[in-house]
């Protein structure tokens, strides 16, 4: 079955599992994961649907559409052709899916999963959903509460990955970090350090990366997690603003100065296998109220904290679905000014980036095998720099084969640019 996937490691993981069913093992025609998250999101996969339903050459065939899309509340959404009147007349040729498939379309053994994969990295759901309200958020309305999975589950499902020959296992969620509170606001609740060392522990993953991580669950035992050589020497948080003013607007759950202090910790982390730490982050622009002093603390942030990896959404307004509430507030921005703030915060990620990767060069990495192709190759490193024959001296002797993680010495070339670096703007 072909399959696209739009945007998140949710849906990447999500997508795995449905191939994986009995109910999908010998339909031959398109799994369509879908996303909310942005209007740019929403546009890319509805335009998607339409054409490859009009290229449809059999009358038998079907789109199976997946996501949070198709989800409201947990279940189907009973709406979803109001929504999208244009694919209405597409309805026969449509068919809609949950977002986790039912246990008994499961299949049962793990084993099928490595032959059918879709990544060379398994990504892991250990918690979805969330409980905050940010207003600028249109998932809630489709995901709702928040959930946590048990920690047997979760181990034995790594365990299962390591037992089929995984290296690298992604651990995701919609607010992971929240993992076994009772609501995700409860921040002080959270137990997914634990679980990090758990993990260690009763697994023998020899890669295990953490997606994106919200400011206000920072504390001093995760930091102390992180400098175990087996976790990523990377963090992707979701910040959304350096702005005060902009964050309550938000109904974000932590202030600029609380924002800065998690960021100075972090900053001090000093690991075992002395990997320089890199930090992605997550920013909302053009946000409604936004004024340059604003935008300024943005930057701030962003060149004080060196954020390596800059994803800069732009505000949506989401108006073709139940709206949020930052649509009905005021001073909604002017598009020239969109256009000016999003090249000065362009400019200030692509020196930090050149500057992190100057830092890197001639120093030890490994490097997880994703693609080769005779005497080329190209990967990850343990802090997430794209590499390749050509920046990579491998040590010898060196294996160069799919999924195998391999030592050498990065070589900084301008010129080689992320091998995935969606512009995200």
């Amino acid at each position: 079955m072909q399959y696209k996937i739009f945007w998140c490691k949710t849906n990447k993981y999500y997508t795995e599992k449905w191939l994986n069913t009995k109910y999908l093992e010998d339909r031959m025609w398109v799994f369509v994961a879908s996303c909310i998250v942005t209007e740019k999101a929403k546009s890319k996969w509805l335009k998607f649907v339409i054409s490859t339903i009009e290229d449809f050459e059999s009358e038998e065939a079907k789109l199976y559409l997946s996501g949070c899309w198709t989800i409201k509340k947990w279940d189907l959404a009973d709406d979803f052709y109001v929504t999208y009147p244009e694919l209405q007349k597409f309805k026969e040729k449509i068919v809609l899916l949950w977002e986790d498939p039912i246990k008994e379309w499961i299949q049962e053994k793990i084993e099928k999963l490595k032959s059918k994969s879709l990544f060379t990295r398994k990504y892991l759901i250990i918690q979805n959903w969330c409980d905050n309200y940010c207003t600028f958020c249109v998932t809630i309305q489709a995901r709702w509460g928040h959930t946590s999975r048990e920690t047997e589950e979760i181990i034995n499902e790594i365990n299962d990955f390591v037992q089929s020959g995984w290296k690298e296992v992604v651990i995701t969620g919609t607010n992971l970090w929240a993992w076994w509170t009772k609501n995700t606001k409860n921040y002080g609740e959270t137990k997914f350090a634990e679980l990090l060392d758990l993990i260690l522990k009763e697994t023998s993953i020899e890669r295990l990366r953490i997606s994106s991580l919200w400011v206000e669950y920072i504390n001093k035992e995760l930091l102390e997690t992180l400098k175990d050589p087996r976790i990523y020497a990377h963090l992707h948080l979701s910040i959304q603003s350096g702005s005060d003013k902009i964050l309550k607007l938000m109904n974000r759950n932590y202030s600029r100065n609380e924002l800065i202090g998690k960021l100075e910790e972090i900053r001090k982390i000093k690991r075992i296998d002395w990997v320089m730490l890199s930090i992605w982050a997550d920013f909302i622009v053009w946000f409604p109220g936004e004024e340059d002093s604003d935008f300024n603390d943005t930057l701030d942030i962003i060149r004080r904290f060196q954020i390596t990896k800059v994803h800069a959404f732009p505000f949506s307004k989401h108006e073709n679905r139940d709206s949020i509430p930052a649509a009905k507030f005021p001073n909604q921005i002017k598009n020239h000014i969109k256009s000016e703030r999003m090249k000065d915060i362009l400019k200030a990620w692509e020196n930090i980036r050149n500057q992190f990767l100057s830092d890197n060069s001639n120093k030890e990495l490994k490097l997880l095998i994703e693609k080769t192709n005779w005497e080329t190759f190209s990967g990850w490193s343990e802090n997430y720099i794209f590499l390749n024959e050509k920046n990579f001296e491998t040590a010898l002797p060196a294996e160069i084969k799919r999924w195998n993680i391999i030592k050498g010495i990065y070589r900084y070339i301008p010129e080689i640019k992320d091998e995935n670096s969606d512009s995200w703007f």
